[in-house]
């Protein structure tokens, strides 16, 4: 009979909720995507949730996306993890539309919303766009600019500079 040893429990930081969350939203409503849903959801045990913004932004991440809206966050998924741009077509909140080369960061949720952020090459600074706005996605073959995702989460510590 062997020992079994429990692995020490640690807090997920904001990055890997990121991750595990934007991996979770292109299963859409897939064969596995309750149990793993299930499984974000034992992460966030700690949480308070009788914070609004909190328990909102915990029902978005476990709330299957639409069939279309969870093709474009595999896409946007793909672009990440391979480190390519993307090219957007996005209605902002003005209802205008454009299009827009990104290097993709990360992608986060706040409340009721999903968003991409990333690098927009137009406007030559970070970008949040909300996934609901997104009419479409393109992969190119061109390489993303390197960005840690940890520096573009809201919430984040940062490290004091000695005095």
């Amino acid at each position: 009979m062997t020992n079994v040893m429990e692995a020490p429990s640690r807090t997920l930081n904001a990055a890997e909720i990121a991750a595990l969350a934007l991996s979770l939203a292109h299963l859409g409503a897939g064969p596995q995507s309750v149990t793993a849903r299930r499984g974000l959801r034992h992460a966030f045990d700690h949480l308070d949730l009788d914070d609004d913004v909190v328990a909102a932004t915990l029902a978005t991440l476990t709330t299957p996306l639409s069939a279309d809206t969870a093709a474009r966050a595999k896409l946007i998924a793909e672009a990440i993890t391979g480190r390519r741009v993307i090219r957007l077509h996005y209605r902002d909140a003005g209802d205008r539309l454009s299009v827009r080369e990104v290097d993709p960061v990360t992608c986060l949720v706040h409340r009721d919303y999903w968003y991409l952020v990333g690098m927009c090459r137009l406007k030559r600074a970070i970008r949040a766009f909300r996934f609901d706005r997104i009419i479409a996605v393109e992969p190119t073959n061109a390489p993303a600019r390197p960005h840690l995702a940890e520096r573009f989460l809201p919430f984040q510590r940062r490290a004091r500079k000695a005095a």
